[in-house]
C-alpha cells in the first residue's frame, strides 16, 4: 500500500496593494504553489491590465476590501508611499490581529510596518532582487531569485518559506542595513540599464545596424567575468592605462552625444581608481590617464550651448 501523502501546510487567501509590476507577479507565483488570490488594489488602466493578466478572475477594490478579504496581504507600492499607506490601514482598523502583511520595499525593513504589527499584523519585508515586466515571464523570473529578507526573528521562517514557496532563494539582511543593500542592487542593475541605453544609441550614431546583438554577448560575457572574478575582470582602456584612447573617446562623445560625458568621466575615474587599487593599472599609466580626466573634468562636462537638458536621464529607480 502507498503511505498517506503528507499534510500540505495551511493555504491562504492572498491580496494585493498596489498592481504595479511587482504584486500581481509575486501573487500569481503563490497561487502556482496553492495560495488563493482573492483581492487585488489598482487605480490606473495600465494596473487593471496587469491584475487582469496575471490574476484573471480576481476582483479589483479599494485597498481596505483587500485587507478584509485576505489572510496575506503583498503591500507593492513605491517606496515613499509605503509609510502612508501603513499608517492609514492601521489607523483604519483595516489590519487584522493575525494578518500577514509583507512589503516589498527594497529600502526598508520590518520596521516600517510597526503600524500594523501594533495592530496585531505580522510583519515581514520580501524583496525580490529582481526587475520586472509587468508580464506573465515576472513569474518564471523567480525561480532562483533572491529575496532580500527582513522580518522579527520568529516570524523568520515563515518569511523564508515564503520565499521557498514563489521559487526563491531566501538571503537575511538586517534591518540597519536595508538602505545599503537597495543602493547596492539599484547601483548595480538600475545603472546598467542607463549604460547599455547610452552604449546602443551611440553604437546606432557610429553606424552599427544591430547594437543589440553586438553587445549582448560581450555585456553578457562582462557580467559572467565580473560576477566570477570581481575587478579582475576588469579590461579596456582604463585597465590599461591608455590615455591617449581615453582622450579620444571624450572628444568624440562631447561632438556627438554630449550628455553621456558626465557619466563616461565619473566611471573612468571610478574604474581607474579600482584597477589601481587592485593592481591592474600601473601607476606610470595611471598618472597619465587621471591627467586626462582631471584635465577633462576642468574644462566642464557639459557643452556650453546649453542643449543637453536632461540628456542623461534619470537613473535614480
Amino acid at each position: 500500500m502507498n503511505p498517506p501523502p503528507e499534510p500540505r501546510p495551511a493555504r491562504l487567501t492572498v491580496g494585493v496593494v498596489g498592481a504595479g509590476r511587482v504584486g500581481p507577479a509575486l501573487a500569481a507565483s503563490l497561487q502556482l504553489a496553492g495560495h488563493r488570490p482573492v483581492a487585488v488594489s489598482g487605480v490606473s488602466d495600465a494596473s487593471r491590465r496587469r491584475a487582469a493578466e496575471l490574476l484573471p478572475g480576481v476582483p479589483v477594490v479599494p485597498p481596505a476590501q483587500v485587507l478584509e478579504r485576505a489572510e496575506l496581504v503583498l503591500l507593492t507600492v513605491p517606496d515613499d508611499v509605503l509609510p502612508g499607506l501603513v499608517a492609514g490601514l492601521a489607523e483604519t482598523g483595516a489590519v487584522r490581529p493575525g494578518q500577514l502583511i509583507v512589503h516589498t520595499s527594497g529600502r526598508f525593513g520590518a520596521a516600517v510596518l510597526d503600524p500594523a504589527r501594533r495592530a496585531g499584523g505580522l510583519p515581514l519585508a520580501l524583496h525580490p532582487a529582481m526587475t520586472f515586466t509587468g508580464t506573465r515571464v515576472d513569474v518564471d523570473r523567480l525561480a532562483g531569485c533572491s529575496f532580500g529578507v527582513t522580518a522579527p526573528e520568529e516570524l523568520r521562517l515563515a518569511a523564508e518559506a515564503l520565499v521557498i514557496e514563489m521559487g526563491g532563494e531566501p538571503e537575511w539582511v538586517a534591518e540597519e542595513s536595508r538602505p545599503l543593500y537597495h543602493a547596492a542592487l539599484a547601483l548595480g542593475a538600475n545603472h546598467l540599464v542607463t549604460l547599455v541605453a547610452q552604449s546602443m544609441e551611440l553604437l546606432r550614431t557610429a553606424g552599427v545596424a544591430a547594437p543589440d546583438r553586438m553587445l549582448g554577448p560581450l555585456l553578457g560575457a562582462a557580467l559572467d567575468n565580473a560576477l566570477r572574478s570581481g575587478d579582475a575582470a576588469l579590461t579596456g582602456p582604463v585597465a590599461r592605462g591608455d590615455a591617449g584612447t581615453v582622450a579620444a573617446h571624450v572628444a568624440e562623445l562631447r561632438k556627438h552625444a554630449p550628455g553621456t560625458v558626465a557619466g563616461y568621466l565619473a566611471m573612468a575615474r571610478t574604474t581607474a581608481d579600482r584597477a589601481l587599487a587592485h593592481g591592474l593599472l600601473k601607476p606610470e599609466l595611471a598618472e597619465d590617464l587621471l591627467g586626462v580626466l582631471a584635465a577633462d573634468q576642468n574644462t566642464g562636462a557639459r557643452p556650453a550651448s546649453g542643449d543637453d537638458d536632461g540628456a542623461e536621464g534619470d537613473s535614480s529607480r
